[in-house]
Order: C-alpha cells, then structure tokens, then sequence
C-alpha cells in the first residue's frame, strides 16, 4: 500500500490525565470512489455508474474488479478490455468491458452507495444480496491442524503497515493451507479491504481460492462471507464475532466459520469436518 496516499497527518491536542500536549496524529484516509462501467449492448457503447464507496486510495483497481466480480456483474478477467484511474479526479475509476463482453446488470432496483462500514447498504432485500456463485466449495475436506490458525494470528502481527500508524484500518488477509501468507489488502472499509484482495486474485486468474484461508481483521458480517463464497474460499477466520446471518450463510455455502480468533483459542462456527480434533 502507498502509506503516503493512505495516512494524513493532522495536529492534535492530546490530553493524559492531568497534562495537554501538542502532537501529530495519523489518521487513515476516507475518500469516495466512483466506480463506473462502459460496456456494449445492441450495439450501442453505453456509460454506467455502477457504485461509490468510500474507501482508502490504493489498489484502486483491484477494488473495482473485486467489487465488480463479487457482486456477480462481471465474472471473468478476459472480459475486462481496460481498468483506468480518471487523470483529473483519482476518485474515479472506468473499467471498460471487451465488445463482446456483457456485464449481468441485475433488473432489481439498487443503491450502490456504500459507506466504509457497510458493504450492503442500500440494497433492496436479502434475496438481492444472494449473488449466485461462479465457484461451489468442495465437498473434499482437506484437514486443517488447529495449531495453524494460532501461528496464523502471531503472523498478522507487523504485516498491517498503515495500520500500526493510524488504528484505523481494516484488513483482510490470505493464507496457504499450510499457513504461509500470500497477502494482504487494508482498508478504512472492511468490504473493500476484501474486494481489493478478491480483486488482485480475480486479475492474477488465481480464482477460484479453493486452497486458501481468509483472515479477518475484524468481525464477521455477511456481506464478507458472501464476498468469500463468490472467491470460493472454503475457511475464513475472524478476529472478532461473525454476525447470526453471516454463520447462517457460511453453513448453508459448506464454509468452515471461524470467530474470536486469538493467541491461543478460537470458536468454529460452521463445518468442524476442516479442523483436526484436538
């Protein structure tokens, strides 16, 4: 992540007990992105804003297409033609389709304003947020020891950058079925952190992420694990609870859910059949 994009600095009053002291703060950065599509149909080339989130600038592209895929609008790399940051506003992005290419606009009615703490605000039901998925997960399990998920949670420790300086970002995280880390994405909002790494994986074609366990900084909500489903990642871990709905999901998708992920303990949700008894 380019730090310098992502933190601002801002002078503070700091009070301590007793005492005000004078000092620079970092602050992570919240700015919107305009996410719009140009695309053929009948041919025609048509111009759509799709979304505006607010997120924390870097990986800007990434965030497009992770947004884009997860949300079921586009479903392959070889149909993306370009992926442009606009030269006179870096808050908008064009990611241009193929000719040939045709994006799933979905005829129900949908506000794709979302806020850094909501990846879902505005949507009109349920049933609309239930993207169909291109991956299913296998019914194949391979066997995780549970001491992983321990060594996991030491690794996270220095990888989180901006965050160690502001305290305020989110991340999400991507682990190997042996524990060696492949990646990670920050951002202010928890969805973006993931449509960023789901973003880089969907332009690097290493979809679908059948052998991959996904970190969560934070909590579990059910926007992420319908993020995960449409990545085809089969375990993700959370650092903090997952939501009624987001274990409801998990179970119903064969994902292993896992929550209150520390030092030394963790809960298991949905599918005990990945982690090896103790």
């Amino acid at each position: 992540m380019n730090t310098t994009e992502a933190i601002y600095t801002r002078s503070i009053r700091k009070v301590n007990a007793d005492t005000l002291s004078i000092q620079d703060d970092f602050l992570a950065v919240e700015e919107p992105l305009e996410i719009s599509l140009l695309y053929t149909e009948k041919g025609q080339r048509l111009r759509k804003k799709i979304s505006v989130t607010m997120r924390t600038p870097s990986h800007d592209d990434e965030l497009a297409l992770g947004f884009l895929f997860t949300e079921g609008i586009i479903q392959h790399y070889d149909q993306i033609k370009t992926v442009n940051s606009n030269a006179l506003d870096p808050n908008k992005v064009l990611v241009t389709l193929k000719d040939q290419a045709a994006p799933v606009l979905h005829t129900s009615e949908r506000n794709f304003y979302t806020t850094s703490s909501c990846g879902v605000c505005g949507k009109a039901s349920i049933e609309a947020i239930k993207t169909t998925a291109l991956f299913s997960l296998s019914e194949a399990h391979t066997v995780i020891p549970h001491e992983l998920f321990f060594d996991i949670f030491h690794q996270i420790k220095n990888k989180q950058e901006v965050f160690q300086q502001t305290g305020g970002l989110h991340a999400s995280f991507l682990f190997d079925y042996n524990g060696n880390f492949i990646m990670l994405r920050e951002d202010v909002g928890r969805h973006n952190a993931l449509d960023k790494l789901i973003g880089a994986a969907f332009m690097n074609n290493t979809l679908p992420l059948h052998n991959s366990i996904l970190l969560l900084s934070g909590r579990a909500s059910f926007e992420l694990i319908q993020k995960a489903k449409m990545a085809g990642i089969g375990i993700v871990a959370a650092i903090g609870a997952p939501s009624s709905l987001a274990v409801e999901l998990a179970e119903e998708c064969g994902m292993t859910l896992l929550g209150f992920l520390g030092r030394d303990r963790f809960n298991i949700y949905t599918d005990f059949a990945r982690i090896k008894d103790i």
